[in-house]
């Protein structure tokens, strides 16, 4: 793992969404100034070779499965702060979803961009991005395969912020 040059080191990182009894709170940003923060989230979805190419070639019976991904991805970051309690309603500015069929016929990966200016991160924009695009696949293909596997939902990259930059090592 990568960590940023100016974030915490294993010792001294301290977890921000806990006060000091250790009650859950909502970190209080507000004397953080706003800067242009992106994250960039991904993950995979394994399925037989007959559900990757009913999804591949728009015969899932559903209609198109690879749009209905990204459009859900998309809305589904925009509502990242009703879905997890202590995350703050973040005014993005792009939300962008990928969908690349794996080349051995079996996963498909997604890849979400989240960008905003603000004064916290967009990395679980990122997050619920990639993650509900992967959900939508799974819906769209589960009449064909019931036993397909959502894996590998990680952080690839973030920046802006005091805590600086974070590339995961290999970006996989």
């Amino acid at each position: 793992m990568t960590r940023s040059r100016k974030g915490p080191t294993p010792e001294r990182a301290r977890l921000t969404h806990l006060d000091r009894k250790g009650q859950a709170r909502m970190v209080d940003v507000s004397a953080k100034p706003p800067t242009l923060r992106q994250a960039v989230a991904a993950g995979s979805i394994r399925m037989s070779r007959e559900a990757w190419r009913a999804l591949r070639s728009g015969r899932a019976g559903k209609g198109d499965a690879v749009a209905l991904a990204r459009v859900a991805g998309i809305a589904a970051a925009k509502r990242t702060s009703e879905w997890i309690p202590l995350c703050h309603a973040i005014p993005l500015e792009h939300v962008g979803v990928d969908v690349r069929f794996g080349s051995e016929g079996r996963t498909i990966d997604v890849e979400a961009t989240a960008r905003a200016r603000w004064s916290t991160g967009v990395e679980m924009e990122a997050l619920v991005a990639a993650a509900t695009a992967l959900l939508t696949l799974y819906d769209m293909a589960k009449a064909i395969d019931r036993g397909m596997t959502i894996g590998r939902v990680r952080l690839l990259e973030k920046s802006g912020g005091r805590s600086g930059t974070y590339v995961r090592a290999g970006r996989s």
